[in-house]
């Protein structure tokens, strides 16, 4: 390594987290319940692979190593872990019982909190995992439209309808398949290519309105115009973007409202729990088509919940996340300017939820570089995916440690990247490619 550039902090070790990744695949296919928390996006030997536990915006591994957390478990921890208002609301609720055997008041009060933030929500049901929601808006809307075949353009979850549009589609039917049709986000003519490819058979167009990019200036409001002009139904998935970018989601931060909305990950800190939210004369048919969990009642999550969302109306919670990653957003491009690293690196998205994506290079391939970050960023003591997915537990004091971090490792793989050394820089293997989504 150059001279120039600091030297590494001492080598952390994982041992303990690849032998319980070693144990956990005897029993548990790919050593996760969740594909993103998988060895697949964790490299091997230079990242940690299991959590202890976990304390406003930090994180502790097995083998007693502390983070920074920029995953913050995959964007549904907005408060930051061990939240005091929520963890009072959860305990209190377990006094009373987890699951009884009829409905609880619960339901209605979330419902009811959502239906005053959300523009579009007139009525609510939840799941308990964002698949579950948008599963359930494709549905209903198929048979508020007597349609079948649904535009696609984004991440929508695991289940069939949707995962059989992308290359990970091995045992989806073909003809599930065939019923769903993906669009480019920011473009309309692919829109117009599907609405002109299965003209009158669209009954839904699904989208994340915002994921790494801006919408460009009319392109939200002109899906909607063209989707209600081809009889389909608008749904915004805000299953990331709800009780995240505004109280009311991205349809209240952009001023445009959808038939139909799926929330998630913002909903509970990191309680199971989704919602499916819409117009009344839709959400009714709910009542007709099967859309029902033994476990869409269960107390806790709805307690954590109303926790949540009183706290979004009564703090500057989504306020301070905006300003916090703003202020890391304006110091990552300063850092990228003086690295002279704009032709790898570039910063984009929310300042709530922002990303850090890399481009292929002559010398090396954009999954070798992002292997190089990540195994630096973890022995500096940041877990990150790539991504900044900020809560209300990030300080600017945190923010500072990462751009520090940035500051020594960007100039050093800028360097990798002109010498053709990635490679030879890694303690593992390099990450393999998967499916693209956004």
């Amino acid at each position: 390594m150059n001279s120039e550039f600091p030297c590494p902090p001492p080598q952390r070790a994982f041992t303990t987290s690849e032998a319980m990744l070693d144990r956990a695949q005897q029993v548990i296919p790919l050593g996760s319940q969740t594909f993103s928390k998988s060895r697949t996006q964790y490299p091997v030997g230079a990242s940690p692979l299991f959590l202890e536990r976990g304390d406003g915006c930090r994180v502790w591994d097995p083998d007693g190593n502390e983070y920074i957390d920029f995953v913050s478990s995959l964007l549904c921890v907005t408060l930051g872990y061990r939240d005091p208002d929520v963890d009072a609301a959860v305990k209190a609720q377990l006094e009373n019982g987890v699951i009884l055997s009829l409905p609880h008041r619960l339901e209605s009060d979330v419902a009811e909190l959502i239906c005053e933030l959300v523009p579009c929500a007139e009525m609510v049901r939840f799941g308990k995992n964002g698949s579950d929601a948008t599963a359930g808006a494709v549905r209903v809307a198929r048979a508020y439209t007597g349609r079948d075949h649904v535009a696609v353009c984004g991440y929508h979850g695991w289940q069939d309808w949707y995962i059989g549009s992308t290359a990970r589609n091995l045992g989806v039917p073909q003809a599930t398949r065939d019923l769903t049709h993906g669009f480019t986000f920011n473009d309309l003519s692919s829109l117009e290519g599907v609405f002109n490819k299965y003209p009158g058979q669209i009954a839904a167009v699904i989208l994340e309105p915002m994921n790494i990019d801006w919408p460009s200036p009319g392109f939200l409001e002109e899906v909607r115009r063209r989707s209600h002009d081809e009889g389909a139904l608008l749904v915004f998935d805000e299953t990331i973007t709800g009780f995240r970018f505004a109280k009311g989601g991205v349809q209240e931060y952009f001023g445009v409202t959808p038939d139909l909305a799926c929330f998630g990950k913002g909903l509970a800190n990191g309680y199971p729990l989704s919602a499916l939210a819409g117009r009344r004369d839709i959400m009714k048919l709910m009542e007709e088509i099967f859309f029902s969990f033994t476990f869409g009642g269960e107390t806790l999550s709805l307690a954590a919940a109303k926790a949540v969302l009183h706290k979004l109306q009564r703090e500057p919670v989504l306020e301070t996340i905006k300003e916090v990653g703003q202020y890391l957003l304006d110091g990552l491009g300063v850092l990228l300017n003086d690295a002279k690293a704009g032709h790898i690196f570039n910063a984009r998205g929310h300042p709530s939820w922002s990303f850090l994506t890399i481009s292929d290079q002559p010398n090396a391939t954009s999954l070798e570089i992002r292997t190089l970050l990540l195994q630096e960023l973890h022995q500096n003591g940041i877990l990150s995916l790539g991504s900044h997915n900020l809560s209300y537990a990030h300080g600017a004091s945190e923010i500072d440690v990462l751009l520090d971090t940035y500051r020594a490792v960007l100039p050093m793989i800028g360097e990798a990247v002109d010498s053709g050394d990635i490679t030879a820089r890694l303690r593992c293997d390099p990450l393999a490619p998967l499916f693209k989504v956004r």
